[in-house]
């Protein structure tokens, strides 16, 4: 008897700590009204017992015509909102250029106008230095003596009539000397002459192609400098910006390499151009070379002339 009791006891104890703990697992819930409220509630056994309680998820409906906000990604760079250029051509990236680089590149764009001002005008020089030497040279090889070359070139200019002129000037200078002395100093001083007035000629036909020379040496050390100072700026840019899109890096690189091909664009035609006339500068002293040469041998044959008899002087005259 009395261990049933005790078995009664400990159940009833069992079932009292179960009630206590879902009482506590379960929310309040308002006081319910109408016929439910009478209904008593089962009483838990041991058999039975309840289960175990949930907590409840309130779902709140999304009014209609409304999306939920999506979460931000975690990593995403900021939204930055950024005036880009829509110009990409030559002109307009000129226009949105620092004021370096459009210096930049109006200085390339002046020494490439430079180079084809000098390229049109020194070609029409070269050209009509160049067919005035052959003539003369063809007057000089054709006459007999230093007196009819003078008369075939008459008074017309160019270094050609110059160095028939110049060794006249010499002879006549020598001719009280070459009745005692021989003509072998004459020659001498006739020859000195004529290289003077050959590479002075020369000289004058060079002049401008060193301009040439400096353009193309120096015009892509320029748009160099201006390419690094605009990918400087663009770089800032880009801090600013805090973004590294290729929509906002483009443009500002892009205007920096047209330095670079100004660059370029000035320095090769002015290579070339230069290294045609160098070509031309040097033809054009080789025809006065010949030129010279032509003299040198009518006034050695003027100075043989001299030991034969008269007449035949007179006739080779």
């Amino acid at each position: 008897m009395s261990r049933s009791v005790l078995f009664a006891a400990l159940a009833a104890s069992v079932i009292f700590s179960a009630e206590i703990a879902v009482a506590q697992q379960q929310p309040a819930t308002p006081p319910a009204t109408g016929p439910a409220a009478a209904a008593p509630a089962p009483a838990a056994s041991a058999a039975n017992p309840p289960p175990p309680a949930q907590t409840p998820v309130e779902a709140v409906p999304a009014e209609p015509g409304i999306q939920p906000a999506p979460s931000a990604a975690v990593g995403k760079e900021p939204s930055v909102s950024l005036t880009l250029p829509h110009d990409l051509s030559p002109w307009g990236m000129f226009m949105n250029a620092d004021i370096v680089v459009k210096a930049v590149i109006i200085g390339l764009a002046f020494a490439s106008l430079v180079t084809w001002t000098i390229w049109l005008a020194k070609s029409l020089e070269v050209l009509g230095g160049k067919l005035r030497a052959r003539r003369a040279a063809a007057a000089i090889g054709n006459a007999a003596t230093l007196m009819q070359a003078r008369r075939e070139l008459g008074h017309s200019g160019g270094p050609g009539a110059l160095l028939v002129r110049a060794a006249e000037e010499e002879r006549a200078l020598s001719a009280g000397a070459l009745d005692h002395v021989s003509g072998d100093g004459l020659k001498e001083r006739v020859a000195s002459r004529l290289w003077r007035i050959e590479a002075a000629a020369a000289r004058r036909m060079s002049r401008g192609t060193g301009l040439l020379a400096t353009i193309g040496s120096t015009a892509p050390f320029v748009g160099l400098f201006g390419t690094v100072w605009g990918i400087m700026n663009a770089f800032i840019g880009i801090s600013q910006a805090q973004t590294t899109n290729l929509a906002v890096v483009a443009p500002g690189i892009a205007e920096a390499l047209l330095a670079t091909a100004m660059g370029l664009v000035a320095a090769i035609p002015a290579v070339v151009i230069y290294n045609v006339f160098a070509r031309s500068i040097a033809g054009y002293r080789q025809i006065l070379a010949d030129a010279s040469t032509g003299v040198e041998r009518l006034v050695s044959r003027d100075l043989d002339f001299r030991t034969l008899p008269p007449a035949t002087a007179i006739a080779a005259e």
